[in-house]
């Protein structure tokens, strides 16, 4: 055991806190994304408003992020803490050690904590390289993932020792934070001090590539510190898999009922190397909570905040300013590189035509693959829609698409922006009918009610969290992954703006009720809440 370590737990045995009478006051969580400080994804905007939704029913919360060599704290208006330890960072034939200072700040109630280590402040991406990581192909994931992964994980539990205070609950997310509840009854320098805090694992996506797993076992045993039985015993595929080992010792979940569904009893387990049958085998429950969304930060009667020029609102019926914020995209798909962001294709004025919307990583995941052949199919009602299509990925995808931008048959019909920008997107969410999410798998989504929160009505595939999107209420959804399923919905959906004006106004008004009646924060941390008392 770290020397040190031992010190400290043998200081703190008789002032650790006494079990309490089960009511949960205490939330710490870990994760690598924090809206406004380190963001690459949804799971920014899942810690954030979840954090902030538990403070505001009075309990108290703690987030912990490494700090990454991209963030100043200082100029965050972060101060520093005056703790600092040494955590146990072994290699299979080396004995080490790492320093990690801690830098706390109070944001709408949350104490959030960077933590501060060379590992983290010599990174300028969250999970990849960048331009500015000298010796490292851009977009390269990180070669040392799972020590990054452990130090923040140990470090965390380090502090909680360090000021002597236990936490009721320590909430983990994704596979970057999921061995925490192994070392926390593992560890003798833990298991002590953490007895009685409960754990949950959150998974935001299970997919092949999200597991945070690792092939080297002797590695994975020496740097996380636990008993080779336990690595052996958490093995997916031959790796060692750090949901599987967090699941063992506590509660898991994942982001939406149907996702949690998918992954125990379909086909669609394949694409996790079958991580859900594994826990099934193991009569692990994954408990599943649809994610919610902050609607006062997409809100377009503000527009200010979303970088629009005109506010509108799809609740109350107010639609010229969402007319007016189409015609705003018109004008700038006929400039060069709007917001910075290279632009194929341009739009002639034609604001009565529906405009469909897309937002999306380029992978197959997301089914974009599909959504150009659906296009294709779609060439003989060519002069009935517009399509806008934002995002970046697989150059491939992104090929088919600068292509279709230059076939005579869309001519000034499809608009393909390459990259991402934050304003680019509102404008683009603010002035679409339709928002196109033909996903082949989905664990939650937001980008669907980011779009029906500015009147911009989903077309779904109906998979995963996306069945909040109910056919005809409030979007239109699909189930086969096919192009002719998603060509017909579009042709629907189609039919419907032009033929049924009313009908889109009514499910425009639904979509944006159905989100403040079942899908804010404040309504889903009572889930969570439940979930923890477990």
């Amino acid at each position: 055991m770290d020397k040190i370590m031992h010190r400290i737990i043998t200081m703190n045995q008789s002032s650790q806190t006494t079990p309490h009478d089960g009511t949960i006051r205490t939330i710490w969580m870990l994760s690598r994304e924090y809206r406004g400080i380190a963001e690459a994804g949804g799971l920014k905007d899942v810690a954030t408003d979840l954090s902030e939704a538990l403070v505001r029913t009075g309990k108290n919360v703690r987030v912990f992020l490494p700090c990454y060599g991209f963030l100043d704290p200082a100029y965050l208006g972060f101060e520093k803490m005056e703790i600092r330890c040494q955590v146990a960072m072994n290699y299979a034939f080396e004995e080490r050690q790492e320093q990690a200072g801690f830098w706390s700040k109070q944001i709408e109630g949350v104490q959030v904590i960077l933590i501060d280590s060379p590992r983290f402040s010599e990174k300028h991406g969250i999970y990849a390289y960048t331009k500015d990581d000298s010796g490292y192909q851009p977009g390269q994931a990180h070669y040392d993932y799972f020590a990054m992964n452990i130090l923040h994980q140990k470090a965390a539990l380090a502090f909680g020792i360090l000021i002597k205070e236990q936490p009721d609950v320590l909430h983990l997310h994704d596979g970057h934070c999921s061995c925490v509840p192994a070392m926390i009854h593992e560890l003798d320098w833990l298991r002590h001090f953490y007895n009685g805090t409960k754990t949950l694992v959150t998974i935001h996506n299970a997919g092949l590539g999200y597991h945070q797993e690792v092939y080297d076992l002797a590695f994975a045993m020496s740097i996380t510190g636990l008993p080779l039985r336990v690595i052996h015993a958490n093995l997916l595929n031959g790796a060692f898999d750090p949901f599987l080992a967090g699941a063992g010792y506590g509660n898991i979940n994942t982001v939406s009922e149907n996702y949690a569904l998918e992954l125990q009893e379909t086909d669609l387990d394949a694409m996790t190397g079958h991580l859900g049958h594994e826990l099934n085998l193991r009569g692990i429950h994954l408990y599943g909570i649809t994610n919610a969304i902050n609607p006062k930060a997409f809100n377009p009667e503000n527009p200010e905040q979303l970088g629009l020029p005109w506010g509108f609102s799809p609740l109350k019926g107010d639609l010229e300013g969402k007319k007016r914020t189409k015609e705003l995209l018109f004008s700038v798909s006929q400039q060069h590189r709007p917001y910075g962001v290279e632009k194929n294709g341009r739009f002639h004025h034609q604001p009565d035509l529906p405009l469909l919307t897309v937002i999306s990583r380029f992978t197959s995941q997301k089914g974009l693959d599909v959504l150009a052949q659906a296009i294709e199919l779609l060439s003989d009602r060519a002069g009935d829609f517009l399509l806008c299509i934002l995002g970046s990925g697989d150059a491939g995808l992104a090929s088919r698409f600068r292509l279709l931008c230059e076939d005579h048959r869309f001519a000034s019909r499809i608009v393909f922006f390459e990259g991402f920008n934050e304003k680019l997107a509102n404008l683009i969410y603010a002035a679409g009918d339709f928002f196109l999410i033909p996903s082949l798998y989905e664990p939650c989504g937001l980008t669907d009610m980011i779009a029906q929160l500015m009147g911009n009505l989903p077309i779904v595939r109906s998979t995963g969290g996306l069945v909040k999107v109910r056919d005809g209420l409030n979007g239109f959804s699909y189930a086969e992954h096919t192009a002719s399923a998603l060509h017909n919905t579009i042709i629907r959906a189609m039919d419907a703006y032009n033929l049924n004006p009313d009908l889109i106004r009514q499910m425009q008004h639904d979509a944006v009720q159905n989100i403040f009646e079942n899908h804010t924060w404040d309504v889903t941390v009572k889930r969570y809440l439940e979930l923890y008392a477990i």
